[in-house]
């Protein structure tokens, strides 16, 4: 009787490994990335104007006002950002975040024109396009630069 019992069980175990061991697909699926990390990836680099980048203000060119314009946007622990020949627009540097939860838009800190915006993105290859608008009542730089208007930064990947 014990030998049968023994034969039995044996038999149990052997089918409950191989029923555990087949179907299973060896490569499992990557994780999927959330729409935070996915809109993170698209932002974060160096942009830059060199290349073919264009600014326009209110539809008009004004590019060359912004000649070696350099957006770097940096995440980790906490997302950064400096700029370089901004036109006092941007803050020099300081922090950026997501503005709601489409991860369709971000803000930067700061007290330059451009600070506390929503700024809209869309990221096509090695392309960024952002797009944002500076009310009148903080339209001027210095008490005397005119900067209120409608924005369209295309820019680059460095």
């Amino acid at each position: 009787m014990k030998s049968n019992f023994f034969r039995l069980f044996t038999l149990a175990v052997a089918m409950i490994a191989i029923q555990s061991c087949g179907g299973d697909d060896p490569t499992p699926d990557p994780l999927q990335k959330t729409a935070e990390e996915i809109a993170i990836e698209a932002l974060t680099g160096t942009w830059v104007l060199t290349g073919g980048g264009t600014v326009l203000r209110d539809g008009t060119a004004v590019t060359d006002l912004y000649t070696g314009f350099e957006l770097e946007l940096k995440s980790g622990s906490a997302k950064t950002f400096t700029s370089k020949n901004n036109n006092d627009l941007f803050d020099a540097s300081g922090t950026w975040s997501f503005a709601g939860t489409n991860f369709d838009k971000f803000m930067l800190s700061g007290i330059k024109p451009a600070a506390g915006r929503e700024i809209s993105f869309t990221r096509n290859n090695d392309n960024l396009i952002l797009t944002f608008t500076i009310p009148a009542p903080n339209a001027r730089i210095n008490g005397v630069s005119a900067v209120a208007g409608s924005y369209t930064f295309n820019l680059r990947k460095q």
